[in-house]
């Protein structure tokens, strides 16, 4: 998150680090020996998941989703969104999408309803196409991915 912030909707974040080709390297080829002289001198940048050549990571508080369920559902739509977008993503970036605030209990009364789903879908396709318009991505495809009806996760 010390990259800054690319994009933002009223309840997610979109924050990204760009990442040299040394320590992108360093966190794909890890040191194989072991021992103490072993380590490196510099640490690399360590992310979550590649996808794409895109680093991705999902922080989704117990502060802003109290459910297990609800934080479970709001990862795989993070991770589901992010997958379509991926390819558009300038590829030397490690990218971390927070909740940044609270859907509202009264209106998503269960944590795993389909309106909270298309909700969540819906503001985490405008944050990641915010973020490829403003990183200079693929301007049609961006449009089209916005557009198109994705299979909920």
């Amino acid at each position: 998150m010390a990259g800054g912030t690319v994009s933002r909707t009223a309840h997610f974040a979109l924050h990204r680090l760009v990442l040299d080709a040394n320590s992108a390297a360093a966190a794909v080829n890890p040191i194989a020996s072991s021992g103490p002289d072993s380590l490196p001198s510099v640490q690399g940048s360590q992310a979550l998941f590649a996808v794409h050549e895109v680093w991705l990571g999902a922080m989704v508080p117990k502060r802003w989703a109290k459910r297990s369920v609800t934080r479970h559902l709001l990862r795989r739509q993070i991770y589901a969104v992010a997958q379509d977008f991926a390819a558009q993503l300038p590829p030397n970036g490690a990218y971390v999408v927070r909740l940044r605030a609270a859907f509202d209990p009264k209106r998503f009364v269960s944590a795993s309803s389909e309106p909270l789903r298309q909700a969540v879908r819906s503001e985490l396709q405008q944050l990641f196409g915010y973020a490829v318009r403003k990183l200079g991505g693929a301007g049609p495809a961006a449009a089209a991915n916005l557009a198109a009806p994705g299979v909920l996760a």
